[in-house]
């Protein structure tokens, strides 16, 4: 089969190519990502010189550029990850996350349509369900949980996912949906919240915390992530959703202190900040139905994830500062300005 992944040169995206190439040798795979400050095309630089992948460089908003990779490539499944996804970018600019989240999965969507693709992914997350409380260890989010968006980011992929689920239902497209928690793992940005205190850990340099630190997120080592999206795609129902968490609650603070303890850095680094503005308390997911139907589970306890993401940090300083630096950005001009 041929697989077409969008933001296949981001975080989740990129690991979910090395996946795909590594889980399923006899597949295709396709690449299509705009390289926004996001996109690093240094991740995929392994991928590169396997004859199975191909790498493309499109804006997913684009129809003519979308179709004509389409034409040339006959995807059987499409996997959209291309997504604008940083929430305090959303606070501040939320017109590019409507673009790009709601009108570029529409632009996806209407090309599966024309060329009858076997099944198009859309990749959310679990910030459309809003938060949960903090006094209520008990409540989790399940895939009938109403949708209750936090942030500009969060209400563009509610309204993507709802998109979705209306043009399997007014066109038939054979669709799924997969909700998950916050990844962690190799090839994580640095702006995010782990790798952030990682490189800044190293550098003996201050670690913001927003707040008091106590807000909760459900982490999920990002391998087990596409091993989840890998059975949905395949082999999930059509039209359906699937929540996929982690069961690794822990607050923002003792994330920090676990990044720090694993690095051999003090606490005396952490600094509080300000909070941002409608900052979720505690996401939880409940993936009993995908355990249930597809017979998946995280395989990756949070010590032992932070452990292999920590070492994989030291082992690719270069990888990371090369975006601190901004020199990233000039990998694709490198890779293709020649050819």
């Amino acid at each position: 089969m041929t697989i077409l992944v969008t933001g296949g040169a981001g975080f989740i995206g990129s690991n979910f190519v090395y996946y795909q190439l590594a889980k399923h040798p006899e597949d295709r795979v396709v690449c299509l990502d705009k390289l926004t400050y996001a996109g690093n095309l240094e991740s995929l630089a392994q991928a590169m010189e396997n004859p199975s992948f191909r790498f493309v460089r499109a804006d997913i908003t684009d129809r003519e550029a979308v179709e004509k990779l389409f034409e040339e490539e006959k995807p059987d499944i499409v996997v959209n990850f291309a997504a604008e996804s940083h929430v305090d970018r959303s606070v501040e600019d939320p017109g590019i996350f409507i673009r790009t989240n709601i009108l570029g999965t529409q632009t996806m969507m209407d090309a599966s349509r024309k060329y009858g693709v076997k099944r198009y992914h859309q990749v959310s997350t679990d910030e459309v369900y809003g938060d949960l409380p903090l006094d209520r260890p008990d409540l989790f989010f399940t895939e009938e949980t109403h949708i209750h968006t936090s942030s500009p980011y969060s209400a563009s992929k509610a309204g993507a996912d709802l998109l979705v689920l209306a043009y399997a239902r007014t066109y038939g497209l054979p669709v799924s949906i997969t909700r998950c928690s916050n990844n962690y793992g190799p090839y994580h940005f640095p702006e995010k919240l782990i790798p952030l205190m990682i490189t800044r850990a190293l550098a003996d340099e201050s670690l913001p915390v927003y707040g008091n630190g106590e807000n909760v997120r459900d982490w999920l080592y990002v391998e087990d992530h596409c091993a989840a999206i890998d059975l949905v795609m395949r082999k999930g129902r059509e039209g359906e959703v699937y929540n996929v968490g982690g069961h690794n609650e822990r607050t923002n603070l003792e994330v920090v202190k676990t990044v720090l303890r694993e690095l051999g850095k003090p606490e005396s680094l952490i600094t509080y900040v300000r909070d941002r503005p409608g900052h979720d308390r505690r996401y939880a997911i409940d993936p009993t139905k995908i355990h249930n139907e597809l017979g998946w589970l995280p395989q990756t306890s949070f010590d032992e994830g932070i452990r292999r993401t920590v070492k994989w940090y030291l082992d690719n300083r270069e990888w990371w500062e090369h975006i601190l630096a901004g020199e990233y950005q000039n990998y694709y001009e490198h890779m293709y300005g020649n050819r």
